[in-house]
């Protein structure tokens, strides 16, 4: 799989709501009501992680989760980071 130029990722990142790329990785912080909403969230973005074997890095500070993609194995930001930031976005922004 090959990793995406900066203008692929640009062009993708126009159909992805609250994503941005920086320091070389696709970056979205959802801040939710509550905590157990954020440990929620992230289960059902881990369970479906699991199912496409593609796992995302994940940060939580109280309400808010931090959701980082990268391909690592590829050393950057792949169609499997796009995808899955439109999977994370579909699971989120419910």
């Amino acid at each position: 799989m090959a990793v995406l130029t900066d203008e692929q990722v640009d062009a993708a990142l126009a159909d992805l709501h609250g994503w941005e790329r920086a320091d070389g990785v696709l970056r979205r912080s959802v801040k939710f009501p509550a905590f157990l909403d954020g440990i929620d969230a992230v289960r059902r973005v881990g369970a479906h992680a699991e199912s496409k074997d593609h796992h995302p890095d994940i940060d939580i500070r109280w309400r808010t989760v931090t959701f980082i993609l990268v391909t690592h194995s590829e050393g950057g930001i792949t169609e499997k980071d796009i995808a899955m930031a439109g999977d994370i976005n579909g699971i989120v922004d419910q």
